[in-house]
């Protein structure tokens, strides 16, 4: 008979330790997070703040966290379904709505901490990266106030591909055109070509003002009719048409920067059936008994008078 070579042996079990949970569920990639929340210890205390962009099936959320040891902390969000208040309600998960996104809590957190003034990003939407560049690869925002210093953070994309020209680097693009500094380069936006390492900013500024939605839009309106008011019904419903989409991007960055403040909640007014009852006192149940016997020896009596 073969030797077989016993490998989960009793010394196996003993040590065996169980992952965590959200490693075991592949919510989290915990290498990635400690080198984004572990912070120098000459730091003092100082957070190390990162946007955290996350895609669902309908909308994009982005919020500035910082770690603390009883838990990530959010001191600022934005969400896509934010953008039909400033003027956009279609799309609002493409790469144009995550710029729009990128750029809405760029504003917000700036606003909050008193910097939008100091630090407006770039206002002129070109797709180009103009900043400083330390060793000409890496973008960082200029100090502008010997007191006052860009606010520095840094892209959390969770179990992401990073791939070129993915939706996360859009919001990225947004923020940083909004006044963030977060250090990155140009290699995963649109346009960039690997082999001949030159980037095209065109193309960039092309995806933020939808110009491929543009595209599709045309073509398929040449091809199948039909099927072009069925794809886009929801943009055809909103007044929207193949070369429109340009300016109406436009005019959204516009709005995000005249008012980046999140609005007002609305009070919370349940119905009543939504509200539990208080409870009745003694004497309102004794009146409720006493109430009920008599209509019970109401119907009692009447009952005895047909029988006669």
């Amino acid at each position: 008979m073969p030797f077989v070579k016993e490998i989960k042996n009793k010394a196996y079990f003993k040590r065996y330790q169980v992952k965590f949970r959200r490693r075991r569920q592949g919510k989290t990639d915990y290498r990635a997070r400690k080198r984004l929340c572990a912070q120098a210890k000459d730091k003092y205390n100082q957070p190390k703040w990162r946007l955290v962009v996350r895609i669902t099936n309908k909308f994009v959320i982005t919020q500035i966290v910082k770690p603390l040891i009883i838990g990530d902390e959010v001191m600022c969000s934005a969400y896509s379904s934010e953008l039909p208040r400033y003027g956009l309600t279609v799309g609002l998960k493409n790469y144009s709505a995550c710029y729009c996104t990128g750029l809405l809590i760029a504003r917000r957190m700036l606003t909050k901490i008193g910097l939008a003034d100091t630090y407006k990003g770039q206002e002129e939407v070109s797709g180009e990266i103009v900043s400083t560049e330390m060793n000409g690869k890496t973008y960082y925002v200029d100090e502008l106030d010997d007191d006052k210093r860009p606010f520095h953070c840094n892209l959390d994309v969770g179990i992401r591909s990073t791939t070129t020209g993915a939706r996360i680097f859009g919001v990225m693009k947004g923020a940083t055109d909004g006044g963030l500094d977060i250090p990155h380069n140009n290699k995963r936006f649109p346009g960039y070509d690997g082999e001949t390492k030159k980037f095209e900013a065109e193309s960039l500024h092309e995806r933020i003002f939808g110009g491929h939605v543009n595209d599709y839009m045309e073509e398929m309106q040449e091809e199948d009719p039909e099927l072009y008011k069925q794809f886009f019904s929801k943009y055809i419903a909103a007044g929207h048409e193949p070369g429109s989409l340009e300016d109406l991007y436009g005019e959204v960055h516009a709005a995000i920067r005249a008012d980046p403040k999140a609005a007002a909640k609305k009070s919370f007014s349940p119905d009543k059936k939504f509200k539990r009852a208080a409870k009745k006192t003694l004497a309102q149940r004794k009146i409720d008994s006493d109430a009920k016997k008599s209509a019970i020896k109401g119907d009692d009596d009447d009952e005895e008078e047909d029988d006669e």
